[in-house]
């Protein structure tokens, strides 16, 4: 079992203004959460704030393991999809809680040219029999054992997760270097950071991908959600869910979440984007109220238990998925069954197929340059 590590003052990653732990009492407590197939310890990471909210963030594939957040009563739930141990994450197939990478969400035809070379990777998702490239291929970030180490600050505290992602890992070039922080503050902050470098030109969008629930029951519809996206625009998207190119304004369409909507009302309307997704699968153009330097991105209401979420990102676009490929196939925490439509993701990330769309955000990193993205998670209830 690694030692506990104090991050010193000046430690920018996890925004702290003190590293000493505080009189809050947030901590962390690091335990054994197994061992890989090759025999490598795994450990799991407990992040406990003064409220009571706690994450755990697990070593293998830099996953969020579960937090539980009060109601509006005080009553704590775990309003995450996943497993209960070890050997339920490493059958994970659905991408619950994961960091993935090294490009998240969709490459068309698994190929992307850099500097007048083209680079072929896995086709390892096919919708609507179409094959692409999704989550950073066959063996991604979040199958992969990173290494983490706890710190404890002023009203915070995490774990920093690192790997080093070798030049063809994936097909992709390049010696990566990633870093990964979560943090959990005494102002009920979830708090994600992806950093990387890079000694040779390549792709990079890492992408943190939990399945929410807010009423922590994972056996209820997110139909009953209501979310907010800040967004005048949406990726359409071909069959095989590859944006074209165009920016689409939501208005007058059921893409539109500029005020809070329940999921179902629209999920089921005749519109081509929601028949091509089989519901909610498309990534919408950030252009929420900046704060801090991060944008508004989301904002998700369980109107049973009152728990609320919000988002903010400094990257362009955010993924709402709906749980559509949910279907009772994956057994998860508790021996539940993870129905249809029981979950949601928010990525944020840059534009899928980014690499292949001149109309995108670049997604290339170089060396002396630093790929870096924070998303914040507020929880709260009313």
């Amino acid at each position: 079992m690694r030692t506990l590590v104090f991050i010193p003052v000046i430690f920018a990653m996890c925004a702290l203004s003190s590293c000493e732990k505080g009189p809050s009492g947030s901590s962390v407590v690091e335990s054994p959460h197994g061992k890989m197939p090759d025999g490598q310890d795994v450990s799991l990471f407990t992040l406990i704030n003064s409220g009571g909210m706690t994450a755990t963030v697990t070593e293998y594939g830099a996953i969020l393991d579960s937090i539980s957040v009060p109601d509006r009563d005080g009553n704590f739930a775990d309003i995450t999809h996943g497993y209960d141990t070890l050997e339920g994450w490493l059958t994970n197939t659905s991408y619950f809680g994961a960091t993935v990478g090294r490009f998240g969400n969709r490459i068309a035809n698994g190929k992307f040219t850099l500097d007048g070379k083209e680079y072929n990777l896995a086709t390892n998702n096919d919708p609507g029999g179409i094959p692409c490239h999704l989550h950073g291929g066959i063996k991604g970030f979040d199958k992969v054992l990173w290494s983490g180490e706890a710190f404890e600050g002023e009203g915070a505290c995490g774990v920093k997760l690192t790997y080093r992602s070798a030049d063809g890992e994936e097909g992709y070039p390049g010696n990566l270097i990633v870093e990964v922080i979560y943090t959990l503050t005494d102002a009920d902050e979830l708090i994600w950071e992806a950093r990387a470098t890079t000694d040779a030109p390549t792709v990079v969008n890492i992408v943190h991908h939990s399945y929410w629930n807010l009423s922590g029951d994972p056996n209820t519809s997110i139909n009953d959600h209501e979310l907010t996206l800040y967004a005048n625009n949406y990726l359409p998207t071909n069959p095989g869910l590859i944006p074209t190119g165009d920016l689409k304004p939501v208005k007058g369409t059921p893409m539109d979440f500029l005020t809070p909507q329940l999921i179902g009302s629209r999920v089921d309307e005749d519109y081509e984007s929601l028949k091509l997704g089989g519901g909610y699968d498309h990534a919408w153009v950030v252009s929420g109220e900046k704060v801090d330097n991060l944008k508004m991105a989301a904002r998700l209401k369980d109107p049973e238990t009152g728990r609320v979420m919000t988002i903010k990102t400094n990257q362009p676009a955010i993924q709402f998925y709906g749980g559509n490929f949910l279907d009772g196939t994956v057994t998860g925490k508790g021996g539940i069954a993870y129905a249809y439509r029981t979950a949601l993701c928010l990525e944020t990330e840059n534009f899928p197929d980014a690499p292949n769309n001149p109309k995108a955000p670049s997604a290339e990193l170089r060396p002396g340059k630093v790929y870096f993205h924070k998303m914040v998670h507020t929880f709260s209830a009313e």
